[in-house]
């Protein structure tokens, strides 16, 4: 075809390029995302240029700043990038991170003024503040305020210095897909570029900006952000550093959490991302920004294990909400609700939204999931795409039925008095009326169909080059048609994935695995076919054991052919 041709990539590679919609003026891009053609002008954004003359201020007089974060792995990263940025210049920087059970989602009264009182100047608000305009008027008077955001707005920005948000409904940068991470990278750039014109740095080195993409392509991936445009460039090289093992933090969770092999997306995402969620969600909140920030070694490694201690915690404690929560989705999916919206009381507010995602990826619904305690829900949603859960939740706040609440599309937190949990559900089901089109899966999108043969290293090679994957870029999904299980049986922890080895009917063998597949129907069919001929789909990567590569699938789906 002419894109493959155009660019001599094999006809594969540009089968699927084409299919995401590139054409040959973009593909090359695409495939090399460099920063220097996707990094727009931090300008672009509404207040930047206020943020940033404001930050080189506070840095040219090295004055005390506070830096207040989000309790999730976005708030964490954009945290520790400003916070480590800024002490480089050379101010002085406390950092706070709210506890989430005793003080809830962002900035409070009482931790603005204590912020104040230890004698910050400047306050610099990280993945929250645009809906807290209560909260900063502790400040007035006696600090300035800087926000860093990327939730949706609900109207005019809290009257601080600046509130630089792509998502302001003024803000005219296009810019909407970028997380708290990349918006605090874009505010370093533009105070970088701020103090060079001052002379700031005449004499000296400027710090090296490039080598902190390591945790903005972690809270990009982990905040899950389309993974195309800047977000790809942001990610793409912040692999790269990462891959260095350069931040001892990162290096440790890594090394404890037995990621020893090719530093990838899904490293990010599925490795990383929940044990530095997991301390703001079940233990101290500024577990996973102090990692981050971490410069010793064995500190790094105390903080490290720590954290994955956390998560086995986190996954004990969800693994108790998770059977109820889906019980109760099942019901509500039958009854013929188009959202879901499951309660308990009891259930830890700190695991609410991760068996909201199990939910939302169950059924194929939004879903939401609140615990309940002294007549109080609080809770946590997830939506699939296309349906905007946070302007939803946004919608019920400004109308008096919820105490809190916001987010963005496909992520809301809330907080509703018990006794009027039925009417907010009835409300998500108005504002979200196409969910109740959805079909009880979601689509399983096949990019082409293999044969076992065809299923190689070399095969492997040019799909990885279409990495990272993610949100807005997803792997692609490939048919291994008529093959058979020559073997297969039952490994990992409690025998929650299905290994099996498939021959094709030319003559092809390829090793191939299952996750989450402890029970269901696909377990049951790998496990069961009896040698009868399989349609199975499912993701072809090249795998690396001991210095040996070779081709494996993981299978997401299939039937019998």
């Amino acid at each position: 075809m002419m894109l493959a041709q155009r660019l001599e990539l094999p006809e594969l590679l540009g089968r699927l390029l084409a299919a995401r919609g590139l054409a040959p003026d973009t593909a090359a891009d695409f495939l090399d995302p460099r920063l220097r053609v996707f990094l727009p002008d931090p300008s672009v954004l509404i207040d930047m240029d206020k943020a940033a003359a404001r930050l080189a201020r506070a840095v040219r007089a090295r004055e005390q700043v506070a830096v207040f974060a989000d309790y999730d792995v976005d708030g964490a990263c954009s945290g520790a990038l400003m916070v480590q940025a800024l002490r480089r210049y050379g101010c002085q920087v406390a950092h706070y991170v709210p506890d989430r059970l005793k003080e809830g989602y962002g900035p409070n009264a009482p931790a603005i003024a204590a912020l104040c009182e230890a004698g910050a100047t400047l306050i610099v608000c990280v993945d929250c503040g645009i809906a807290a305009h209560q909260a900063l008027e502790a400040a007035r008077g006696r600090a300035e305020v800087v926000i860093l955001d990327h939730h949706k707005a609900e109207g005019p920005p809290p009257p601080v210095l600046a509130a630089v948000n792509p998502n302001r409904l003024d803000c005219p940068s296009g810019l909407k897909g970028l997380c708290a991470g990349g918006v605090a990278f874009l505010a370093l750039v533009a105070t970088q570029r701020e103090l060079r014109r001052g002379g700031f740095f005449e004499g000296g080195a400027e710090p090296d900006l490039m080598a902190m993409l390591d945790i903005v392509a972690l809270a990009t991936v982990c905040d899950v952000m389309p993974l195309t445009g800047v977000n790809r460039a942001l990610v793409t090289q912040g692999i790269k550093i990462l891959a260095k093992r350069g931040r001892p933090g990162l290096a440790a969770l890594m090394e404890v959490a037995g990621a020893r092999g090719e530093v990838s997306a899904h490293t990010l995402g599925f490795t990383l991302g929940p044990r530095i969620n997991a301390g703001g969600r079940i233990a101290e909140p500024d577990l996973g920004l102090r990692l981050l920030l971490s410069e010793e070694p064995a500190e790094a490694r105390a903080i490290a294990e720590k954290l994955d201690a956390v998560n086995r915690r986190r996954q004990e404690v969800e693994a108790g909400v998770l059977t109820d929560a889906m019980t109760q989705g099942e019901a509500q999916l039958a009854a013929g609700r188009g959202v879901l919206l499951v309660r308990g009381q009891g259930w830890h507010p700190g695991v609410v939204g991760i068996v909201a995602s199990r939910l939302k990826e169950k059924f194929n619904r939004p879903a939401c999931v609140a615990g309940i305690d002294d007549g109080i829900a609080k809770g946590s949603g997830r939506s699939v795409t296309g349906l905007d859960l946070g302007s939803a939740v946004i919608w019920a706040r400004s109308s008096g039925l919820l105490i809190a609440g916001g987010g963005h599309a496909m992520a809301a937190g809330f907080t509703c008095e018990e006794s009027r949990l039925e009417e907010f559900h009835a409300l998500l089901e108005e504002r979200l009326a196409g969910a109740a089109e959805l079909p009880a899966a979601s689509e399983l999108l096949l990019d082409g169909a293999l044969t076992v043969r065809a299923a190689t290293v070399e095969m492997a090679g040019h799909i990885a080059r279409l990495a990272p994957f993610g949100a807005g870029n997803e792997e692609p999904v490939f048919v291994l048609r008529r093959c058979r299980i020559v073997k297969a049986d039952r490994v990992g922890a409690e025998g929650q994935v299905v290994r099996a080895f498939l021959e094709g009917e030319d003559g092809g063998r390829l090793k191939a695995v299952c996750f989450r597949a402890k029970e269901g129907p696909l377990a049951g069919l790998l496990l069961g076919s009896g040698g009868a001929p399989l349609h199975l789909a499912g993701h072809l990567r090249a795998e690396r054991w001991n210095d040996q590569v070779s081709a494996g699938f993981q299978i997401v789906d299939g039937c019998r052919a």
